[in-house]
């Protein structure tokens, strides 16, 4: 429709509006990304740098990334216990890449085994306000982080940040012994703290599919995050550093490790179910919300709890396939 005709104005305000939005996401996803990305190298490569700078903007950067990334992490977590809440209550269609060949109640396609189909009679009374008080509550949330990150890229903390990381395409605040030292020596230093770490891990609990001491655990009134969860949330952050750490040592001539890739994707879907698991807990802990939607929240939480248990099992087989290769 040509901008003059009726509507015309109107259609393309809301397809600039919508294209301006989408620009802004990804502006602050890279930001968010490269702050990260710069944080952790200058974590593993501290030796090298003078130890008052690099201390000094190190948390500047973490603050940064994680100011940005809490407003996306709530939309994220949104969307996905709306989506595992239809599943469930049978309210739309289960997507195929989320159900094994056995189906829902059948192998996931990581080979994990599906907890049974809950009573869909039960859980359809009170999904949809299920859904309404996660909706509420997430949304909420996340309305006030993006005020905070709008407030943050506006401070003069951020613009401190932005002028630092600006004199580092020129000029980085090395010690004087770095010229003679190895990249590689401080590289394989961090591939073995990520090799420690995973042995610390509970691997031969992962190797089952099913791990209902953690179920249960999970489902207890205790508000604190599952204690489990901490030690596979650390092991996430060093892959990260490990993964950094080799594109600094090896620039654009980075090999690509598929089974290294792979152990981060089932790490990055055990954090995103781990908290969507607790969203689903805390929100079933409003008071005075009907039993129906207490019973929702819970079986929605149950379910989040075993795809944190299917993203042990996915990266505990990958990780015993994979050799990393020293940097």
């Amino acid at each position: 429709m040509p901008p003059g005709a009726p509507g015309g104005t109107t259609t393309a305000t809301a397809a600039g509006a919508s294209s301006g939005a989408t620009a802004r996401v990804d502006a602050a996803r890279a930001l968010r990304r490269s702050a990260r990305r710069i944080s952790g190298s200058l974590h593993t490569f501290r030796p090298l740098l003078e130890p008052e700078w690099s201390e000094g903007i190190r948390p500047e950067l973490a603050w940064l990334s994680g100011t940005l990334a809490v407003e996306h992490a709530y939309g994220a977590r949104l969307e996905r216990l709306l989506l595992a809440l239809n599943r469930l209550s049978g309210a739309a269609p289960v997507p195929p890449q989320l159900v094994g060949p056995g189906g829902p109640g059948g192998p996931s396609a990581d080979g994990a085994a599906r907890p049974a189909a809950p009573d869909r009679g039960n859980l359809t009374v009170g999904a949809a306000k299920a859904g309404a008080l996660l909706d509420r509550q997430l949304t909420l949330a996340r309305t006030r982080a993006h005020s905070t990150a709008l407030q943050a890229l506006g401070s003069s903390r951020f613009h401190a940040v932005a002028d630092k990381v600006a004199v580092l395409a020129s000029e980085v605040p090395l010690t004087s012994a770095a010229a003679a030292t190895d990249l590689r020596a401080l590289a394989r230093a961090a591939e073995e703290r990520l090799a420690d770490a995973v042995t610390a891990l509970p691997l031969v609990t992962a190797g089952s599919p099913y791990n209902a001491e953690a179920l249960i655990h999970g489902l207890s009134p205790d508000p604190a995050p599952h204690p489990q969860d901490a030690p596979w949330h650390q092991v996430r952050l060093l892959l990260r550093l490990h993964r950094y750490a080799c594109e600094v040592v090896h620039g654009r001539g980075t090999p690509l490790d598929v089974r290294l890739l792979t152990a981060g994707e089932a790490l990055d879907r055990h954090r995103d179910a781990s908290e969507a698991s607790s969203a689903a807990a805390q929100a079933a802990r409003t008071p005075r919300i009907a039993p129906a939607t207490a019973y929702a929240l819970g079986v929605l939480h149950a379910d989040q709890r075993h795809e944190v248990e299917a993203a042990r099992y996915a990266f505990q087989r990958s990780w015993q396939k994979q050799t990393i290769g020293a940097p």
